[in-house]
């Protein structure tokens, strides 16, 4: 058949009963929350500790690096985790259906913590390679089974995804402080392995709730035909070893330094997005009303992009500074400083209950969705604005400001993670095209990847600029681009239909 794809068996619905069974919400909600609570332990409680791993001595078992390529090198890891989620989402689309992409992605996940648990540098970059591969692979894929529990026209939408990203941040808020102490207290690798017990967790329980997923069947919905997947089986085989062949040998030539690494991830963080875009829009199994509204979407990209360009710094610049000038006591209690990392977790958890009880009351009522994101926006770039305040007109770099600067900084970004994450993917899952379901989720990731790259070139600078004017300028810039979207909130709710 001239076809790509072959139709495959009708997706499996969840048992009978199962649809309210969760607050209010789906049964199957609970398990993928589940998994997403070890995973963002394991991947988060890892991300407390990198930044000051590679900043750290190497007599301290550190890895020795200036604090801004410290910066740098850990948004670079995070730039190359979300670009592999679109292979993650194709992969689940044509190749091994949702429920097999996120089981193999966590194994994946979990042998990278194991390898980064053993204290060498080799197996360090195993493992962070490990681990990119796995989130790729499991988190466009998860969010999309999600979306799959609910109608396009389930009032209940948002606040699952709320529901849902309120338990991602249970994990975020206690990964921090496992991994934190134990890295304080007993080292790094100590605290890695934390992070690979967490993951070990998630998976069992997403194989033991795997009855309650709607579409869990082993099969692709758009699986390719037998001919070509066996071609493409070969062609990633020997593309993988022909990228590491290639990497080996422009290594070994002094060409493949690290700094230039950066700098290749940044740019593919910056090209992927384009190519993607245009590849959807012209599209032939894309129709013409789901094309009309793919273009929204590219706003909804962009302030996704600006937002978790900031968020981001909460595990990197933000996290030294807090290391360097931050008191790191609150009420006579002492803790490390990458127990700050999970105050954004806590004010999450909370403050979530609160915003989907808030949607679910008001219905149809509640702000569009390009204005939650639009306001997430703005309260990203406040909490950068709000950290210019402690760090002006210091005569040098010695002082501790108070531990409640951070504290409220991380309230604000909580609060604007909320708005735009939970909206955000709610309205990708609306908006994809049916052909590229996980693929569009997964392009979603891709604004995570290049708020990444941006990331990685900007927070070199965090060494060679005053505070106040690297908080100052980067906060601005945010506020201005979520005014900029809720200025375009006109067109955007007359072309995001069916999203409220």
């Amino acid at each position: 058949m001239s076809r790509s794809t072959v139709e495959t068996e009708p997706e499996s619905p969840p048992p009978a009963g199962d649809d309210h069974a969760f607050f209010g919400q789906p049964r199957g909600l609970l398990t993928l929350s589940g998994l997403e609570v070890w995973e963002r332990f394991s991947f988060l409680g890892m991300q407390a500790i990198l930044v000051l791993f590679f900043a750290d001595t190497v007599a301290h078992g550190g890895m020795g690096m200036a604090a801004g390529t410290a910066a740098s090198v850990s948004a670079a890891y995070g730039t190359l985790v979300y670009l592999v989620s679109v292979a993650g989402g194709w992969l689940a689309d044509r190749m091994l259906g949702s429920y097999r992409a996120v089981l193999w992605g966590g194994i994946l996940i979990a042998c990278g913590h194991y390898s980064m648990a053993v204290p060498t540098a080799a197996m360090t970059w195993t493992g962070l390679g490990l681990i990119s591969a796995g989130t790729g692979l499991l988190k466009p894929n998860v969010a999309t089974m999600v979306g799959k529990l609910y109608r396009t026209d389930d009032d209940r939408r948002d606040a699952g995804f709320a529901l849902y990203y309120m338990a991602i941040n249970i994990g975020a808020f206690a990964g921090p402080l496992i991994t934190g102490w134990l890295g304080d207290h007993k080292g790094w690798h100590w605290g890695f392995s934390a992070a690979a017990i967490g993951m070990t967790f998630g998976l069992v329980q997403y194989v033991t709730g795997r009855r309650h997923l709607a579409g869990r069947t082993h099969a692709a919905q758009f699986a390719l035909a037998p001919d070509a997947m066996r071609r493409a089986v070969r062609r990633i085989v020997l593309g993988l070893l022909a990228a590491a062949v290639l990497a080996v040998l422009l290594a070994a030539g002094g060409w493949l330094t690290m700094g230039r690494f950066v700098d290749l991830l940044t740019l593919i963080s910056v090209i992927a997005p384009v190519v993607y875009f245009a590849v959807m829009f012209r599209s032939d199994r894309v129709t013409p009303e789901e094309r009309g509204r793919l273009r929204p979407y590219v706003v909804l990209f962009l302030a996704s992009t600006v937002f978790n360009f900031i968020l981001f710094q909460a595990y990197s610049t933000m996290m030294l500074l807090a290391a360097s000038n931050a008191e790191t006591t609150i009420l006579g209690f002492d803790f490390p400083a990458s127990w700050y990392a999970s105050a954004l977790g806590a004010f999450e958890v909370g403050l979530a209950p609160f915003v989907a009880a808030l949607w679910v009351r008001m219905g149809h009522r509640q702000p569009h969705a390009s204005n939650k994101i639009a306001i997430g926006v703005i309260l990203g770039g406040l909490s950068f604005l709000l950290m210019v305040l402690p760090t002006s007109g210091r005569p040098s770099d010695d002082y501790l400001m108070s531990a409640w600067w951070i504290v409220g900084s991380y309230l604000l970004l909580g609060l604007g993670d909320i708005l735009l994450e939970t909206s955000g993917m709610s309205a990708t899952t609306k908006l994809a095209p049916v052909a590229f379901s996980s693929q569009t989720m997964s392009l979603w990731f891709l604004s995570l990847a290049l708020a990444n790259g941006i990331q990685a070139q900007t927070v070199k600078l965090y060494d060679q600029v005053s505070k106040p004017a690297y908080f100052g300028v980067n906060g601005a810039i945010a506020v201005a681009a979520g005014l900029a979207v809720i200025a375009l909130a006109p067109w955007l709710r007359r072309t995001m239909h069916p999203v409220h």
